[in-house]
């Protein structure tokens, strides 16, 4: 399995990283993709990633930093972006549930973050919160057909939208617990799903309330399974070859 999305410079799992690496390793994770969310942590991210060969890193300026992201944020994304183990800009988007940073900054952060990955020829990786609306519409006027909703807590039809568009449908522990969300896991196709962890939150059942990581990632695929009425094994196989198809660098 792979789990494409964790926060592993986190201090609730930064203090113990040799041991979540090999908890991972004990649960058949091959590859985790560590997510920068402002620079600094996206500097964190590329520095887990030359420090352990199965974990990769991505750069971007999440919505709730977007109002205080420097003049020059551009250019040192562009410029971390070039690291060898970068696979896509991310974590980007939209957050209007909680609104730290103004919509229409939000809304210019995300756009630019959108252009930049056009210009890298990267993938994207996309917070969507309370923004259904407006983060479709930056996506497709930026013409940008080759990313992931993460943690995806919409409904059916934004997911069909966002597919329609290029994108991938992601999810995380929520489905053990948010049975809204298992309509659009029975509905949407396994080609178009990844899983995650988004650790260290978002912990799934039976681990509800612990600290989250990325060897808990096999619950997401075998609640997947368990909707599906599939076998697990069909979930990891696809899951992870939809990773590979979208983050080009973690083949290398």
């Amino acid at each position: 399995m792979i789990d494409t999305h964790c926060h592993l410079y986190d201090k609730k799992l930064y203090h113990k990283l040799d041991e979540i690496v090999d908890n991972a390793k004990n649960a058949n994770i091959k590859k985790m993709i560590c997510i920068g969310d402002r620079l600094s942590t996206s500097e964190q991210s590329i520095n887990i990633s030359e420090q352990y060969k199965n974990i990769y890193a991505s750069v971007g300026i999440h919505p709730h930093e977007a109002k205080d992201a420097p003049k020059e944020y551009l250019d040192q994304l562009k410029n971390k972006a070039t690291h060898k183990k970068v696979v896509a800009i991310g974590e980007i988007g939209l957050d209007y549930h909680y609104n730290f940073s103004d919509p229409i900054i939000q809304k210019n952060i995300f756009s630019e973050q959108l252009e930049l990955a056009n210009q890298l020829n990267l993938p994207t990786i996309v917070h969507c919160r309370d923004s259904d609306d407006d983060l479709y519409a930056c996506i497709k006027d930026s013409k940008n057909n080759n990313g992931v909703i993460h943690c995806f807590a919409s409904n059916l039809e934004f997911a069909y939208k966002m597919i329609d568009l290029g994108y991938f449908i992601s999810f995380t522990g929520m489905i053990t617990f948010v049975k809204d969300l298992e309509i659009v896991i029975k509905e949407i196709n396994l080609e178009n799903i990844m899983i995650e962890t988004d650790s260290p939150y978002l912990a799934p059942i039976p681990f509800r309330g612990k600290t989250n990581q990325p060897a808990y990632v096999g619950e997401i695929a075998k609640k997947i399974a368990e909707i599906k009425k599939i076998d697990i094994e069909e979930v990891i196989k696809q899951t992870s070859e939809n990773a590979y198809s979208l983050f080009k660098k973690l083949s290398n």
